[in-house]
């Protein structure tokens, strides 16, 4: 089976560096998210993690993530700079041409909403000269930057050829945004559609909301949002998106199963995704699952 655009992120896998880029590679994916985790818990060193990535064969869809980034001032700030410096030459180094940056989520002041719109456009112009896309998107917790629309509206505002908006299918259903505002996206703005579901219908608080985001996502075609998962799809589809998805699951059940267990779920997600909602055929491609 060929997966052409599909990947998935390395987090939503357990073992060692080279068992989940191994395991990926067999089960057919072309390209792997990665978080500087991933070289910097290698027994070998980062240079040696580096090798690995690079013997794998796969593309490195991007790089996660920088949170709590806007909105900051003096020292926390300038921290926070030094930080994201150090992920995209990490992002160089690896080959990466894409930066995650999810919306702030600490208390910050409620003037700091003013800054939003600069500090973004700061962060875009640091990542020109190393050839990073910045992609930024809405936590449904986040401070100021809670939705799809709102993310939107910001990259939209800020307006640099450097910045641009991800999607990510479980904020989207956790958040409730109208499918409609899809509509108002330049589809050439969407850097990544990052997807997931999850297994419940409702939730009570902000704070049991991150919880399954951290914990209870599942794969799309197996969560309680099918209905609705497909209508986003097919209205991304629709607007002209043509670039990569990233499967994003957090969950404890997969962080006991092998990774080989995983990425079969993740092939049907794919088949789910391809041939029921969006209705394309996948050309045959060999995947060594046995």
């Amino acid at each position: 089976m060929n997966l052409g655009n599909f990947g998935i992120d390395l987090v939503t896998l357990t073992g060692s560096l080279e068992t989940r880029l191994r395991e990926v590679k067999a089960a057919g994916f072309s390209q792997v998210m990665l978080w500087a985790k991933d070289l910097a818990d290698y027994p070998a060193g980062y240079d040696a993690a580096l090798h690995r990535i690079k013997q794998s064969g796969l593309r490195v869809t991007g790089l996660q993530v920088i949170r709590d980034y806007e909105g900051q001032v003096g020292t926390q700030h300038d921290y926070k700079i030094d930080l994201i410096k150090a992920h995209l030459a990490l992002c160089k180094a690896v080959g990466a041409p894409l930066l995650i940056v999810c919306s702030a989520t600490n208390q910050l002041p409620d003037d700091r909403v003013h800054t939003l719109e600069r500090d973004l456009r700061k962060l875009a112009n640091l990542a020109v000269p190393m050839g990073v896309r910045i992609g930024y998107k809405a936590v449904p917790w986040g401070r100021f930057t809670r939705s799809v629309q709102d993310a939107w509206d910001l990259v939209d505002a800020v307006n640099h050829a450097n910045l641009s908006l991800v999607l990510d299918t479980f904020h989207f259903l956790a958040d409730q945004s109208l499918v409609e505002v899809i509509d108002e996206i330049d589809p050439d703005k969407i850097a990544l559609v990052q997807l997931a579901d999850f297994s419940a219908f409702e939730f009570h608080s902000r704070a049991e909301l991150r919880d399954r985001a951290i914990h209870m996502r599942v794969f799309p075609g197996q969560g309680v949002h099918n209905a609705r998962l497909a209508q986003i799809l097919r209205r991304i589809d629709r607007l002209g998106y043509r670039g990569d998805f990233s499967f994003l699951i957090f969950n404890g059940d997969y962080q006991q199963l092998p990774p080989r267990f995983v990425l079969e779920q993740a092939r049907r997600s794919v088949h789910w995704v391809t041939d029921q909602v969006l209705r394309r055929s996948l050309p045959l491609r060999t995947a060594r699952l046995g």
